[in-house]
């Protein structure tokens, strides 16, 4: 007894010790968490460090003669030849004008390449809209190159020799005066949000991966949640208790643990070489992710399901409800804010994969802005994947502004999740 009570003692040698091993655990945890989010903190700062550039470009001020020799020399208007005409020309007339004294050929092609391809699709699409403007001057902020807009950004480091450099020494003294004349500055850069892919870095956007993402991220939803809520009912309140039902169970839970890129090889498998689908659709992208996504729903619902108290059963089933009403009249309204939850979970995992969208095709360059489940498509994740295997060190930037959006999407989905359940889940 004497022992035991020097023991407890606040001053005792044990106890001491008890307690500096408690203080190591708790420095040790503390450690790993500041080192963990350190390493956040580094990746963060780099992506948006380079990723923000992405939002902004550059863009040069010029004054454009809707020249009616080059748009349509008959005068006919005539929709077909007005889109087929060489509208570059007239963007490079017009920088041309800033700069009287180059006249070698070799020199003016070196003065073209300050401006964007892009230029002569945003000068088409005016004229579509408004053929009266042939025969006028309109003063326009046309999209330079993405050599002027990384020198303009301060991405080209101009001490190096130009053999080592894409922009050439004097195209660096055309972007600078430019620069200086406030005659080419950075704007906004809706592009990137409205625009599909492009061979050019200046002009590709994200849009299209956007709403290819959507589009799957759709069909995953109609064709997992439903499926999954219903399994989950079944195997929580009808399914007997047998082998196969532990046999079924066991399944789910493993299929919740298997690699993303086996579902893609099933859907290789089954949905393009059996079915024969249409390759890189978002509905057979939407099909796969559904595939991955059903066990995390299913065993969300089932927990969901769970957590209503068996109070709620047995009062249904008091007052003369069958079995039947009694899930879907009461047990379920109450844990639907619990599958929704991990519903949204699930589609934020599935807006993140990549290796299963590649295996289906989903890899492919798709510059059209997709308009349904049929449409070829790419996904946000494969888009990334597309530009950082990208040579052009434009596309680095993209790059990274495009993981900010992926970032931002996961970031909303995730934030919704956690609001949903706090709003509609009750406390029992």
């Amino acid at each position: 007894m004497t022992e035991l009570t020097e023991n407890t003692r606040a001053d005792s040698p044990l106890l001491q010790k008890r307690y500096r091993a408690e203080r190591r655990f708790r420095a040790y945890g503390i450690t790993a968490i500041l080192i963990a989010i350190a390493f956040l903190g580094v990746m963060l700062v780099s992506i948006f460090g380079l990723g923000y550039t992405a939002f902004q470009q550059t863009e040069i001020k010029l004054d454009i003669y809707f020249d009616p020799a080059v748009i349509d020399p008959t005068g006919e208007r005539d929709p077909t030849k007005l889109s087929t005409a060489n509208y570059q020309t007239l963007a490079r007339n017009a920088l041309r004008d800033y700069f009287p004294d180059v006249t070698g050929r070799r020199d003016r092609r070196a003065l073209n390449g300050l401006l964007s391809r892009g230029a002569s699709n945003e000068l088409r699409e005016m004229v579509k809209e408004d053929p009266d403007i042939i025969g006028s001057s309109r003063t326009l902020w046309l999209p330079a190159s993405d050599d002027l807009d990384m020198l303009i950004k301060g991405q080209i480091d101009t001490s190096l020799p130009a053999a080592q450099r894409q922009i050439s020494d004097q195209q660096i003294a055309w972007g600078l005066a430019l620069q200086a004349d406030g005659l080419a500055k950075r704007h906004f850069n809706h592009r990137f949000l409205t625009n599909g892919d492009s061979r050019e870095p200046e002009l590709a956007g994200i849009w299209g991966a956007m709403v290819g993402s959507f589009l799957a991220l759709f069909v995953c939803f109609i064709l997992s949640f439903p499926i999954g809520v219903m399994a989950a009912i079944y195997l929580e309140e009808f399914a007997p208790t047998n082998r196969l039902t532990d046999l079924i169970e066991v399944n789910i839970n493993n299929l919740a643990a298997v690699p993303s890129i086996v579902f893609g090889l099933l859907g290789l498998a089954i949905f393009l070489n059996f079915m024969d689908l249409p390759r890189s659709a978002p509905l057979v992208g939407g099909m796969v992710l559904a595939l991955m996504t059903l066990p995390t729903i299913i065993i969300a619902a089932r927990a969901a399901l769970k957590a209503v108290p068996p109070s709620i059963r047995e009062a249904a089933l008091g007052v003369g409800a069958s079995p039947m009403q009694t899930v879907f009249h009461h047990v379920l309204p109450l844990g639907l804010p619990g599958m929704l939850t991990g519903a949204i979970i699930g589609m934020a995992q599935a807006l993140g994969e990549t290796a299963p969208l590649l295996m289906i095709g989903m890899v492919a360059f798709i510059v059209d802005i997709p308009q349904g489940v049929f449409d070829p498509a790419t996904a946000l994740p494969v888009q990334i994947f597309i530009w950082a295997d990208s040579p052009e060190r434009a596309f680095l930037a993209k790059t990274a502004a495009g993981i900010m959006v992926l970032l931002g999407f996961l970031i909303i989905m995730n934030l919704s999740a956690v609001l949903l359940r706090r709003r509609f889940t009750r406390r029992w």
